[in-house]
Formats: C-alpha cells, sequence, structure tokens
C-alpha cells in the first residue's frame, strides 16, 4: 500500500532509501558553545533506527552571531567537529543518512541569544523580535559567504553526507532574497538578481570548498505571506536559478517570522497545506523537490508522491512523537504508529522559551537513554485509579515492564480531560493519542475496568503492592450572587454533552478551557459571550494556536468581555465592572463556568492508610497541562 514512499531516490552523489524526511528542527540539545551533546546524538541516533530515509539536522550556524537559539549546533570553527563526528558515526551505524542544516539567522535573532546587535540586509526589524539589525557592509557580506562555505566543509570533514543551505522562513538568505526585508541598492539589492546574489556566490563557495560531489539542498519559503514578501512566483524563478548554480534539491516551505503560524502550523491548518507550492517548483525545475507541512501520516505522504506534487515528504513533528513511524509503516504496524497531535505544547511551545524540545504524546524524545524501558526485577500487581493520559500511560510503561496492570476508570470511556480537549473545533486529533494509548493497553493485556471506581474494598480484598492515583482533577466553584436564579453548567459539561446549553450562553473565565468551550458552543449555532476579569483570552495557550483560535471566536461572533469582573448573576443577565463602570450582559440561556480546576485526590489519604504504596500522577498531583501530565506517568511507570 505504501510503494512510493518505501523507493529509493537520488539527492545528488547519495541514494536516499526512502522517500520519508526527518527536517530541521530547532531542539536546544546542542551546548552553547555549538558542540553536540549526547543528548543530541542519541535524538537522532533514534531517527536512524526508525528507518527515515533522509535526516536533517537542525540549523548550525555559520559564525556564532547567526544564532537564533541558546544551545543549537555550530561548525564555525574546527574544534567543533569532533563533537559532531561523533553524532555522524552514530547515525551511521544505526543505517542513517545525515545532512547538515546552515544558516546565519540575521535580523532573526536577539541580543539575549548572541550579545549582540543583530545583522541584516537593511536596518529594518523583524516584527516578530523586533530589535534594530545593523546593516551589513559589502565585506561582511563577502566574509559570511566565506564563512558558509567553511562551514560546509567542516560539516563534510564531520562525516556528515550533505548539507542543507537553509534559504527560508526570513533568515538572513531569506532576507537578502526578499524587497521585504532587502532594501539595498549596491550589488546586493535593488532587483531580482542583485537580491538573489549572496546564495549564488554561498553556492558557489560551498561547491569549491566541500567539492561538486558534496550534495546540497538549498530550503525556500515558496510564499513569505507577509506584506511585500516573496511568492511562489518570485520562488519559481529563483529555484530555476538555484538549478543552474548547482544545487541538488529545493526543500519548499513557506513564512517568515512575521508569518510564524505559518512555519510551524497548528492543528487548525489542514494536512499537507502548502503542498501545491512544492508542485508549482517542481513544474519549472529538474531536481527532486521536498514537501512539508502538517503532513503526519503515511498514506498522506503516500497520496502526495502519486500525485506527483514532490519527491520526498517531510515529516518533522511526525517524527518527534514517534521516532519509528517508517519502520512501523513498512511492517505494516499502522495502529502502532504514535501520531502527531499539533499540540504544539512541547515542540514550539518550549522552543520559543529557549527550552529543550518536548513531546506530550512522546514524553521520552530528548531523553532516549535515560527513558529506556527495561523489564522489572520484581513483578508487581499495579492497580491504577483513573483512566486519563496520566493514568493510561502510568499503565502502559508499568506492563511493558512486566507488572501486572488494571486501571479503573469511573467513566464509560477513556481519556479523562483529554478526551473532552479533543471536542472543540481543530483539536479533533487530540483523540488519536487516547486511541494509541487504548491499542497499546489492550496489546500489552492491561486489565480495564470501566465505569468501576477503584475502592478501598477492593484494594484490601485483591492486595496489590502498588497504587497509582491519577484521578485528574474536577472544576473549581462558583460563589455569585443570584445563581440560584440561572442556569449553570460547567465548561467539562458543555463539551461532554451531558447538559443541555441553551441559544444564547455566557462562558466565565477566558483561559484557554473557557474559549474552546466558546468557540464549540458558537460552531454549533449558539450565540456566545465570554467574560474575563484579565486583559485578554486565552493567554495560557501556545501563540500559533491561540492565533486560529481567537480568528474561529471572530467569525462565529462572539462577543469577548475582557477586565470584566462578574458581580452578579441574574434572569436580566450578568453584572460585570469594567474601567470602575457597572453593565449588564444578556440575558442568557446559560452560564458556562470555566474558572480553572483543582486536583481530586480524595483516595489518596484513605489508600496511603492501608498500607499500600501510594503513586499520584497528573491532575490529581497539581493541576499543569497534558504535556506534563503524560511526562509524569512515564516517569511513574518506569519507577515501579
Amino acid at each position: 500500500m505504501l510503494q512510493r514512499i518505501f523507493s529509493p531516490i537520488e539527492i545528488g552523489s547519495v541514494t536516499i532509501p526512502n522517500r520519508l524526511v526527518v527536517p530541521a528542527m530547532v531542539m536546544n540539545y546542542c551546548n552553547t558553545d555549538g558542540t553536540a551533546t549526547e543528548r543530541y546524538s542519541a535524538y537522532h541516533e533514534a531517527k536512524a533506527r526508525g528507518g527515515w530515509g533522509l535526516i536533517i539536522t537542525e540549523d548550525y550556524a555559520v559564525n556564532p552571531m547567526g544564532k537564533g537559539f541558546p544551545n543549537i549546533p555550530g561548525l564555525w570553527e574546527d574544534s567543533q567537529i569532533e563533537s559532531h563526528r561523533h553524532v555522524t558515526e552514530r547515525v551511521h551505524n544505526a543505517g542513517g543518512i545525515l545532512f547538515a542544516q546552515i544558516y546565519h539567522c540575521g535580523r532573526q535573532t536577539s541580543n539575549r541569544v548572541i550579545g549582540c546587535r543583530p545583522v541584516a540586509p537593511s536596518p529594518i526589524p523583524c516584527p516578530a523580535v523586533k530589535e534594530m539589525p545593523r546593516e551589513l557592509t559589502v565585506p561582511e557580506i563577502h566574509r559570511l559567504v566565506e564563512e558558509f562555505g567553511d562551514c560546509a566543509l567542516r560539516a563534510r570533514q564531520a562525516g556528515f553526507d550533505g548539507i542543507e543551505v537553509h534559504g527560508a522562513h526570513g533568515y538572513l538568505i531569506a532576507q537578502f532574497l526578499s524587497s521585504y526585508s532587502n532594501k539595498r541598492t549596491d550589488a546586493y539589492g535593488g532587483n531580482f538578481l542583485n537580491r538573489l546574489r549572496f546564495s549564488i556566490e554561498i553556492i558557489e563557495n560551498i561547491r569549491t570548498k566541500a567539492g561538486d560531489d558534496f550534495p546540497v539542498i538549498f530550503r525556500i519559503s515558496a510564499d513569505e505571506m507577509v506584506p511585500g514578501g516573496r511568492t511562489i512566483e518570485d520562488t519559481k524563478a529563483i529555484a530555476m536559478m538555484l538549478q543552474d548554480a548547482g544545487v541538488d534539491a529545493l526543500h519548499v516551505s513557506v513564512g517568515a517570522y512575521g508569518s510564524g503560524y505559518a512555519i510551524i502550523p497548528p492543528g487548525a491548518v489542514g494536512h499537507g497545506w502548502i503542498t501545491h507550492w512544492a508542485e508549482e517548483v517542481k513544474k519549472v525545475v529538474a531536481l527532486p523537490v521536498i514537501t512539508v507541512g502538517r503532513i503526519t501520516d503515511p498514506f498522506i505522504a503516500e497520496s502526495i508522491l502519486a500525485s506527483g506534487a514532490a519527491d520526498l515528504i517531510a515529516m518533522g513533528r511526525a517524527s518527534l512523537a514517534d521516532p519509528a513511524l517508517p519502520r512501523k509503516a513498512a511492517a505494516g504496524r499502522y495502529d502502532d504508529i504514535n501520531a502527531c497531535i499539533a499540540c504544539m505544547q512541547g515542540c514550539q511551545g518550549m522552543i520559543a522559551a529557549y527550552k529543550p524540545a518536548t513531546c506530550l504524546v512522546n514524553p521520552t524524545l530528548g531523553k532516549e537513554k535515560e527513558s529506556m524501558i527495561t523489564a522489572a526485577e520484581t513483578k508487581k500487581k499495579v492497580f491504577i485509579a483513573g483512566g486519563g493520559p496520566a493514568g493510561m500511560e502510568t499503565a502502559m510503561v508499568a506492563a511493558l515492564r512486566g507488572h501486572e496492570v488494571h486501571l479503573f476508570e469511573e467513566r464509560q470511556w477513556l481519556g479523562g480531560q483529554l478526551y473532552l480537549a479533543a471536542i472543540p473545533p481543530a483539536k479533533g486529533e487530540f483523540s488519536g493519542f487516547i486511541r494509541w494509548l487504548k491499542t497499546r493497553l489492550d496489546d500489552l493485556g492491561v486489565q480495564v475496568h470501566l465505569s468501576r471506581t477503584l475502592t478501598e474494598e477492593q484494594v484490601r480484598a485483591d492486595t496489590p503492592d502498588v497504587v497509582v492515583i491519577a484521578t485528574g482533577s474536577i472544576a473549581r466553584s462558583l460563589a455569585l450572587p443570584g445563581m440560584e436564579t440561572a442556569s449553570f453548567v460547567t465548561a467539562q459539561d458543555a463539551l461532554e454533552g451531558t447538559v443541555a446549553v441553551g441559544r444564547r450562553t455566557a462562558v466565565i473565565g477566558g483561559g484557554s478551557t473557557g474559549a474552546e468551550t466558546a468557540a464549540h458552543l458558537a460552531h454549533h449555532g449558539k450565540t456566545v459571550d465570554i467574560f474575563e476579569m484579565l486583559p485578554h483570552i486565552a493567554s495560557d495557550e501556545e501563540a500559533t494556536t491561540r492565533r486560529f483560535l481567537l480568528e474561529m471566536l471572530a467569525e462565529k461572533n462572539v462577543r469577548i468581555h475582557v477586565n470584566a469582573i462578574v458581580k452578579e448573576v441574574s434572569r436580566d443577565g450578568i453584572l460585570i465592572e469594567h474601567a470602575g463602570m457597572r453593565e449588564t450582559c444578556g440575558p442568557f440561556d446559560t452560564v458556562v463556568t470555566a474558572v480553572g480546576s483543582k486536583p481530586r485526590n480524595e483516595a489518596v489519604e484513605r489508600m496511603k492508610s492501608l498500607g499500600v504504596e501510594v503513586i499520584v500522577v497528573g491532575d490529581a498531583s497539581m493541576v499543569r497541562n497534558a504535556l506534563e501530565a503524560v511526562a509524569e506517568g512515564y516517569r511513574a511507570g518506569l519507577s515501579i
């Protein structure tokens, strides 16, 4: 069924065994001096063992002033080569092919990262970073060309199989290519050929130093998706020139930091959403073309190849969620693939905070060695109370270690808060992780008891060795004058569909839960008002996810009241205080409360009194997000 993605293809002098590519993604796993760590090596080795045809590392800075993040790799000096040679050796020993992406951030970095003022073609700040860059002089441009060539040579000396020149996403090369950021009137700006000159000189320098037999991919944004930025027609012309300059393949993406949502799109963006731009580039060149952009399933990858839109498929976040995706797909183990759910919490959310990347559905990411599951020396009987993500993850890992595991869930379904999180618009993929965990529990023989609460009587009778409390959280209550006159429901009940919600609905609480519940209700014909006491709604959402959520709310005409303190509820509506003024909004048929949650852990002390070992995980310990709950469940399973 997947013949195309498992067929070989050549990029320059290198044969890629299949069409599945791990694109460059910032992980922040290296040392601050650009040298590789064991963590960085193990991360790439896991991809190689997983069967990816081509692995492209994250941005190797060509000089230290070109870094965009504190802990990315670098090959700006010879002393860095040896540590990265260990990476390539590990990948090659695991059967992988590894290219190094090389880049310079230009204006898309900050003094916080590089300790000085950024540089750019022109003194125009990036709208996202907002720091004023210094305009590069012509001698400095010439020096940068040399540094790109030197970096490519060091990559070859370190054992990489090729390189990818990063000319996309608004970094320095892209800044020269676009009149959006390049306002120069000398030999490096002012017209199409001059803006292209920097790129062509870099390719020529790389060929001179690293050799014609060292493959070069060029990554480019087909459309920068910013006012005055490059469009696909510009890019097609550039692609033809790059082919003439000697690149071996093109990797077609979109966006710049001014349109960051396009670079790493959230779940509100469709699968394979920019494949048509790769297809347009493919029409004008005779080179292999890589496409990218929310491609998370091998069958979608196969269909893109079948359509002729691209030659290789980059599946970045899919490779974070399941490093073994190709190997599983090749073996027909489709139900065993742990798919990316586009939650953005561990990848983009952590990287934006300059922290190492993690993954909600794959808590072993970046911890490949220390998180290895080994058989337990002593097999135990483990009872788990609660079938949310923390409880299910604990059950899976404990069963993999050889324990006898029983999972008790008082509801008729598994998934807990993550089940409800999948209900609002653009969040449906969250249910895929629940389904994957259920499949794993079935395969491992975990005894799942639905509609059943774990009681002290059962613990006394069955004498488990360990009881894990993963009972999650419950909604916080709200006490307001007049509440008895209105119909109140919690956001959880509204999402679950266990209560009727009237046509005119108020949501008190504008955090992510309240805002997403409002979007769900509005998409089902309700007229919705949100009341939030803070200046902004959904401020706890990852930035790109929040962007699309706000767009959905606006599209459905949801009225948003911020800096609004709810004082009273009556049949006439909701009395709010805003900027010292009072106003009554409404009336409303239903009032939905979304004012936070608190741990549900009343069983902890009762279980401890029975003399059994008790472990508390997830929201039952402290209310947090699913990223932390799953990671805690994994660690708990390892500890038993």
